[in-house]
């Protein structure tokens, strides 16, 4: 069995709990409320910035021409959901520019990209990669798994659609082919440091999508 589908595997009672998280039940159902959702779109938008660098930091790092290419690809694209579908969310849920000049990340974000950041600055490729798939494979999943359960028409149908479209797995599956290929060439050391990556960055997708639910602040202010 690959890597990926033995971490996957280990990894499915945490991948139930992301399923079983309210934000994307009541997403899926339209219920959810729409400060939640704006929480989490500025939120994400501050994300996918951090993303696209960590990405663009991994195509630099690539051994390969399909990881360089792949890796840039991805970062591009990072950078075009930002501006073509947070753009459309901005506008439907009432995010002003003046909320998107002043949002700071939460703690669940900064924590993340943060994690990210450290691995491209501090660890291997292969575990940098490893770290960066969670966000690919996690969000494809649920993709999948809410779609079909989706009411329609539902506020949040372009969300759905994106992460459910069948080139958002294709890229999945090109990313989780290279974190294959890396763990195969890679030392028993740096294997069990991509199964810690991709078991932190899992861990913050979860995370995530309950900060946004509960609109989650920084606890203590510098008033």
């Amino acid at each position: 069995m690959s890597f990926c589908d033995t971490i996957w595997q280990e990894l499915a009672p945490l991948r139930r709990a992301i399923l079983a998280q309210p934000f994307l039940s009541e997403l899926a159902d339209g219920t959810l409320s729409p400060d939640s959702f704006r929480h989490y779109i500025l939120q994400d938008s501050l994300y996918l910035a951090e993303y696209a660098r960590v990405l663009a930091i991994a195509a630099a790092r690539a051994p390969s021409s399909a990881g360089r290419l792949e890796f840039s690809d991805g970062a591009k694209v990072a950078v075009q959901v930002e501006e073509i579908l947070h753009q459309g969310f901005f506008a439907q849920f009432g995010v002003t520019p003046a909320m998107v000049q002043v949002a700071e990340p939460s703690p669940a974000c900064l924590g993340y990209t943060g994690y990210l950041a450290g691995l491209a600055a501090t660890r291997s490729y292969e575990e940098l990669i490893a770290g960066i798939l969670p966000c690919f494979w996690v969000y494809w999943e649920v993709g999948c798994a809410i779609k079909p359960q989706a009411v329609s028409p539902n506020p949040y149908a372009a969300w759905i659609d994106t992460y459910a479209a069948p080139d958002f797995g294709a890229a999945t599956d090109r990313v989780r082919a290279l974190v294959d290929e890396a763990a195969a060439q890679a030392s028993p050391a740096i294997r069990q440091g991509m199964a810690t990556a991709f078991r932190n960055a899992t861990r913050f997708e979860w995370m995530f999508w309950d900060s946004a639910y509960r609109q989650a602040e920084w606890p203590v202010g510098f008033n």
